[in-house]
């Protein structure tokens, strides 16, 4: 440390920043968890309350969690192989059609509340896009109330979160494949890498490792931490609690009933979750090219 002393200082005011906002209210979140704490009273230690009644009472926090692993473990893996696929096929494009492309991909994810426009695709009367294309077909007879129908919320959020999941993993990977070193697939055919495939899993996936991590750990958050897509499209709360996320249930109880504490032991457990699942996928990238 005193030999890189002026390194350390050059990155103070970052890791004070970093401390101060990220590090110090996530062990501030973790000791109220611990409490009961209304926002007008001081915090008062309850033990592990909070998570036996999230657990044992919380009967809505169970589909939460039920729902937003389901939405993960279709949306993640999806979204995350979509993102490489199209963003591989993009590099191969020439520069100025490659960034236009890019563009047309990404556009989704920038352009703000896109939402209205999966509302007028899923609109519950006949001049929904939806109902009026399957009604002209004659494969209904009467609109179906899409937003409004428990069986078919889930699926619909999914869509389109997936619609909206080529964001910054998405550019990750595109300036990933930018940086691997041609030379290395001359080497490659060289040592007996005979196609494309085999050029994809020994030379440009190991290549661009940390690109992998980064998009991983982006498009596995967004999937744990949804909640916008939910509540614009099915309301808040959504019927029979059929979009509840983990992260809807916090806003709830952080937001509208000021249960700071019941809030903050949700939010440990979405934590530990992320945590845990990102361990997960930093061991399985690990064995990418071996």
């Amino acid at each position: 440390m005193k030999l890189h002393k002026h390194s350390y200082l050059l990155m103070a005011p970052y890791m004070l920043l970093f401390f101060t906002f990220t590090v110090l209210p996530v062990l501030m979140s973790l000791l109220i968890s611990f409490t009961y704490f209304n926002m007008l009273e001081f915090p008062r230690f309850i033990g592990w309350q909070n998570y036996a009644r999230l657990f044992l009472e919380d009967e809505v926090f169970l589909i939460a969690v039920k729902n937003t692993l389901l939405f993960a473990a279709i949306t993640g893996p999806v979204s995350y192989m979509a993102c490489f696929i199209f963003a591989w096929i993009i590099n191969e494009l020439g520069p100025k059609l490659r960034a236009f492309m890019t563009l047309v991909f990404y556009a989704p994810s920038i352009s703000g509340n896109v939402y209205f426009i999966w509302q007028m695709i899923f609109s519950g009367d006949r001049y929904g896009i939806a109902n009026g294309f399957l009604i002209k077909m004659g494969i209904i007879l009467e609109p179906i109330l899409w937003l409004k129908t428990e069986k078919y919320i889930l699926a619909i959020i999914i869509l389109v979160q997936l619609w909206l999941s080529l964001g910054t993993g998405f550019l990750a990977f595109i300036a990933g494949l930018q940086t691997v070193d041609k030379t290395l697939y001359e080497a490659g055919a060289v040592d007996g890498v005979k196609n494309r495939w085999q050029e994809l899993w020994y030379i440009t996936l190991p290549s661009m490792r940390p690109q992998l991590m980064f998009g991983a750990v982006i498009q596995l958050t967004t999937s744990l931490a949804v909640a916008d897509v939910s509540i614009n499209l099915a309301g808040f709360p959504s019927v029979n609690y059929a979009a509840e996320t983990i992260v809807t249930h916090l806003i709830d109880f952080g937001t509208i009933r000021f249960e700071m504490g019941f809030a903050s032991a949700i939010a440990t457990v979405l934590f530990i979750l992320m945590v845990g699942t990102n361990l997960i996928v930093q061991r399985l990238l690990r064995k990418v090219g071996q």
